[in-house]
């Protein structure tokens, strides 16, 4: 297994190598590059391959001292405690680290990866204070918190704020309300998430215990994730480049709370650890003769999971923050962004110790790697069980080969709520990748393609031009007087580069997503739970083949549906070549995103913005913290490429 050094830690093509040669390494090391561009993204990537290879020793002395967690909850947590405020001081920084041996740099929360732990009552406010000292601007997102009456602080750069620039601080501040269960944080700023900033965040209802419908003996979170050994600016680079024809960049390794162990003899390219303390099998030690929760998510760019515990059957019993009645599963499918609570019952006779098995699915993946290892394992060992590693059984059924979500139809929320009997306005979208300037590829939702304003987010403008009763965010005349209206508004928002969908009043409605790009989009919504009331392959069930997808063509498809008791989740998958019905009652004053959950997907464009309550939302302030963001020097840097930094590479 070994370890091994080389000089030359990571592989820039000749592309980048020849670009970063613009500006003088002086330049580079103070930061001085116009930010957002392509150029500043390369020079940062080069920048800490030369301090990796250079300066090897403090490198391993530093990813030591980085703290790993179990993310175990505490047993004698106070489900009644009166609402509170709970505090956290956060320090973001570039550092070097080995979660599977190989070194790579990553931008760190407190010298921690995954990131530090939230976990509040429903009704707690939440106060993160955040200095950041990395080279690059960022942003955090709570995934799945409703920001209900702070949509400012949803995190989300272009569209709810404007980055914190390097060297700056700010302070996120909410409140939890009409909302519990398993949740996450991560930066919204490029790919950021994808060098280590994230987190989870747990949140318990005030009757957690009285409501268990499987009474469980301990509780913890369980992350999975795919996993980079390059910097995600300088693999997001070559993945935007001309031609490239939405390649995804293929993962190196899987990870179990940040953790793994890679072979150091298979990557003789890469500086190359596993005797460090930080990473091997993760040890999931469960005391025998119990039921305990493990709160499953998948916090990666990428791939998607098959979870299992070998001879261990797996009960359902949440699905991104909705309580569901348990059903057993051999195996969990999880796309990135969701998030599933499991109960697992630790009574299984003739062994002490099992395989944790999480498992890429591969055939989706448009590329081949010979770095990849696809699978990760966890061990988990009832109370004293030897060290010995397990000779458990795997499951015989076979493994799922197509990206797409788990069959979740028998999954019923334990707090039934029927969706609305009928919805004020049906939306029918395209999701798609196409080719347009400088041969790019880039996802669109029927052919609009979203690029981040670093300084000039939607809620901002969108605030400002409501207090003003700017006509451009009036309703279109044939309306009527714009009391309870949904529409694209494509007059206050340039609809090439932002795709808006506008409502006043509380409406509901049901959005049909059709996919006509060969792969899996796991589709998260801000600041809502949706209904998720259907989907499939192919095309939707329609009256007639040849009249295309509209409302009343598809009435076969609302005649079959069930409404009397459907999922509720933020973060449902549309397969490839196929498509998906939401329901959405669209009753919280914001504007939200979106979004593919891939997040190659987003940075190519595959988001759109739902404006919904602006009659609310006109209605509410934000504090001038959040406008400093904007006016402050180098917010840009860490921003994705723009399509005009390929033009060169195009000719």
């Amino acid at each position: 297994m070994g370890t091994h050094e080389e000089d030359d830690n990571f592989e820039l093509d000749e592309d980048v190598s020849s670009a970063s040669k613009r500006s003088s390494i002086a330049d580079q090391e103070q930061g001085l590059l116009g930010g957002g561009t392509a150029l500043l993204v390369m020079v940062i990537s080069i920048w800490f391959a030369r301090n990796l290879s250079h300066n090897v020793t403090d490198a391993v002395a530093k990813a030591s001292s980085i703290q790993t967690n179990d993310y175990i909850l505490d047993q004698d947590w106070d489900f009644d405690a009166p609402p509170r405020r709970r505090e956290y001081t956060w320090t973001v920084r570039d550092q070097v680290h080995n979660p599977d041996g190989v070194y790579r740099p990553m931008m760190l929360v407190n010298d921690q990866f995954p990131g530090p732990l939230i976990e509040v009552n429903e009704g707690d406010t939440i106060v993160v204070h955040v200095d950041n000292r990395a080279v690059n601007a960022t942003s955090l997102h709570w995934h799945g918190i409703y920001q209900n009456g702070t949509p400012h602080m949803d995190g989300t750069v272009g569209i709810t704020q404007c980055p914190i620039a390097p060297g700056g601080k700010f302070t996120y501040e909410f409140t939890i309300l009409g909302q519990s269960g398993t949740y996450w944080w991560h930066a919204h700023q490029g790919v950021q998430s994808s060098d280590g900033m994230h987190g989870p965040m747990v949140i318990h209802s005030r009757a957690e215990k009285s409501s268990q419908t499987i009474a469980y003996f301990s509780d913890r979170v369980l992350m999975v994730a795919d996993h980079y050994h390059d910097l995600s600016s300088a693999l997001l680079w070559q993945y935007l480049k001309p031609d490239m024809e939405n390649m995804e960049p293929i993962p190196d390794s899987a990870l179990l709370n940040g953790r793994t162990i890679r072979d150091c003899d298979d990557l003789p390219q890469r500086h190359c650890d596993n005797s460090t303390t930080n990473f091997g099998y993760p040890t999931l030690e469960l005391a025998s003769g119990q039921s305990h929760r493990l709160r499953i998510i998948n916090v990666g760019a990428f791939a998607e999971f098959q979870v299992q515990i070998d001879e261990h059957e797996l009960a359902v019993i949440e699905v991104d923050g909705t309580a569901v009645k348990p059903i057993n599963y051999h195996r969990i499918n999880i796309n990135p962004g969701q998030r599933y609570s499991v109960v697992v019952n630790t009574t299984v006779s003739g062994a002490d110790n099992f395989w944790l098995r999480a498992r890429m699915i591969t055939r989706c993946f448009k590329g081949r790697s010979e770095t990849l290892k696809p699978d990760v394992y966890g061990v988990v060992r009832y109370d004293t069980a030897s060290a010995q590693m397990p000779t458990s059984t795997d499951w015989e059924e076979k493994l799922e080969l197509e990206c797409r979500d788990m069959d979740t139809t028998e999954l019923k929320p334990l707090n039934a709520i029927a969706a609305p009997t009928t919805a004020d306005a049906f939306f029918h979208f395209r999701a798609n990748f196409e080719i347009g300037d400088w041969r790019l590829s880039r996802g669109v939702f029927d052919s609009s393609s979203w690029r981040a304003n670093a300084r000039s987010p939607s809620v901002l403008r969108t605030i400002d031009g409501l207090a003003e009763a700017n006509t451009s965010f009036a309703p279109p005349a044939s309306l009527g007087d714009g009391a309870g209206t949904a529409f694209i508004n494509d007059v206050a928002f340039h609809k090439p580069r932002e795709l808006v969908l506008q409502t006043t009043g509380i409406q509901t409605i049901d959005i049909l997503i059709s996919n006509f790009d060969d792969g899996n989009h796991p589709m998260h919504l801000h600041g809502y739970k949706y209904f998720v009331l259907a989907q499939g392959h192919g095309y939707p069930p329609m009256k007639s083949v040849l009249d295309g997808i509209t409302r009343e063509n598809i009435q076969p498809l609302y005649d079959s549906l069930d409404l009397s008791n459907p999922l509720r989740r933020d973060t449902a998958s549309v397969e490839g070549y196929g498509w998906i019905l939401l329901r959405l009652v669209a009753d919280n004053p914001g504007i939200w995103a979106f979004h593919c959950h891939l997040s190659w997907h987003t940075e190519a464009g595959l988001l759109m913005q739902f404006l919904t309550r602006s009659d609310e939302l006109a209605k509410m302030g934000i504090p001038e913290a959040n406008r400093a963001l904007c006016a402050a020097e180098g917010v840009e840097r860490g921003m994705g490429p723009q399509d005009e930094d390929y033009r060169d590479f195009a000719e």
